[in-house]
């Protein structure tokens, strides 16, 4: 389905209305709605510049319009302009699918099959991955390899298979990076064993981590940059994805995963510099999931399974020590962050710590924790944080959506979204055009007037 189709004299301004004219323009653009075009928002942290978001609703008040959905998926909602974008499976018809809704009412503008096949484990599926959009072009990127661009109107502008190009995925769960626009090139990362696993990977020839650039308009390659790791086994994995960031003009492609952090040229792939120093006795399972997040000139790298989160200072080159650092979490089993990858906003770092159930505020430079608060309920917390209109947004396995006030820490409100028996409800909250939209298992929930 496709989407339906002065002449006058000027006179010196006095002071006063200078100033009237001043902030009535810088209270129109605080008040603009914005876009969430990528898995982590418009600004690759997790936060958004807009206001007016609800804090209290429940399945049926305050919600614009809710969709009954096909099928679960990890994967976060996109949304530019009036449409929305999601990635989702088909259980019944055991397919992937991609989406179009209008973001109005919800309407399911067009549909496609990507592919048959949702999954390799119980773990997760293919759906995992975000897409992301510039405006232009929407791509979609599943576990399977399939990457696939689409206008707004939904014709399929070109296609292909990451794993037919570059050899099987060898990883020992299902992929779940997200695609990443900036700058005009459209990045992916892959980040596996150098060994098969589970029959999967390739049988013949290496298994290379790499990191590669496309043309958005044409899925032509621009480059691909081997990425090589001293990780063993799981290790090697990484389900993050990669995170533009520029400091003191330079502008670099942040990736984690492999034992180590690394910071690449956006142009060519070429890396920056290299910081790893966690792992010295070479643990095998320390696979990772957050993605890295940077603000204020320092960069955090959370090490897994309830390990410390190390804060790296931005500007380094080559191969980085101890001496990188800003600081190092004390607190192992507090400031933490297995799978929610953390947010910074309003000038510092949120870490939402899935092994405590706990939500810090933490100071950039130094590392102080401004305030922990217990997080309500008895499900797990892996959707990563959202940071919009003065609050933190969170949501537990079980589709308990937590607003806490982003200052001091007051929890505001708790309201359940699940439905009975819902469990492992991953996808991060989008804040985008006045509303919040929210996926469980089951539904996707417009939430605002």
């Amino acid at each position: 389905m496709q989407v339906p189709n002065t002449n006058r004299k000027k006179r010196p301004m006095t002071c006063a209305k200078s100033l009237t004219l001043i902030l009535t323009s810088i209270l129109a653009g605080s008040a603009c709605a914005e876009n969430w075009p990528q898995w982590r928002g418009p600004f690759f942290n997790g936060s958004t510049t807009e206001t007016n978001l609800p804090v209290q609703w429940t399945k049926t008040e305050n919600v614009a319009w809710s969709l009954d959905l096909p099928g679960p998926s990890a994967a976060t909602p996109i949304v530019w302009g009036d449409h929305v974008f999601i990635s989702s499976t088909d259980t019944q018809a055991q397919a992937l699918l991609a989406l179009c809704l209008d973001r109005k009412t919800g309407k399911v503008l067009w549909q496609h099959k990507i592919n048959d096949g949702i999954r390799k484990d119980d773990r997760s599926n293919f759906a995992s991955s975000s897409p992301t959009t510039d405006g232009k072009l929407a791509f979609f990127f599943y576990g399977n390899g399939d990457l696939t661009a689409f206008d707004f109107t939904g014709r399929q502008v070109w296609t292909r298979n990451v794993q037919k190009d570059f050899g099987e995925f060898a990883f020992l769960w299902t992929f779940s990076s997200s695609p990443v626009l900036h700058a005009g090139k459209l990045y992916l990362q892959i980040l596996q064993r150098d060994v098969p696993v589970n029959g999967r990977g390739q049988k013949e020839g290496p298994n290379e981590s790499c990191i590669l650039a496309l043309e958005p308009a044409t899925g032509k390659m621009l480059w691909r940059q081997v990425r090589p790791s001293e990780a063993v086994a799981e290790s090697r994995e990484a389900f993050t994805t990669p995170m533009p960031y520029e400091h003191n003009g330079r502008k670099e492609l942040l990736v984690i995963g492999g034992d180590c952090l690394t910071g690449h040229d956006p142009e060519t792939g070429r890396e920056l510099w290299r910081w790893g120093t966690w792992n010295p006795t070479k643990i095998g399972h320390w696979r990772l999931v957050t993605s890295a997040v940077a603000g204020d000139g320092v960069i955090l790298a959370s090490a897994p399974k309830g390990d410390p989160i190390y804060a790296i200072k931005a500007g380094g080159a080559g191969s980085l020590n101890d001496a990188a650092l800003a600081w190092k979490s004390d607190q192992q089993r507090i400031i933490t962050a297995d799978v929610p990858t953390p947010l910074f906003y309003q000038g510092d770092f949120f870490v939402l710590s899935d092994v405590r159930k706990a939500l810090s505020r933490v100071e950039p430079q130094s590392g102080k924790v401004k305030w922990t608060i217990e997080m309500p309920g008895r499900k797990k917390y892996e959707a990563s944080p959202t940071g919009a209109d003065g609050k933190i947004y969170c949501m537990n396995f079980a589709g308990d959506v937590v607003v806490v006030e982003a200052e001091k820490g007051q929890v505001l409100s708790t309201i359940p979204l699940g439905e009975e028996g819902d469990d492992f409800i991953r996808s991060s909250i989008a804040a985008a055009q006045g509303r919040l939209f929210i996926r469980t298992n089951t539904k996707l929930y417009a939430i605002g007037k």
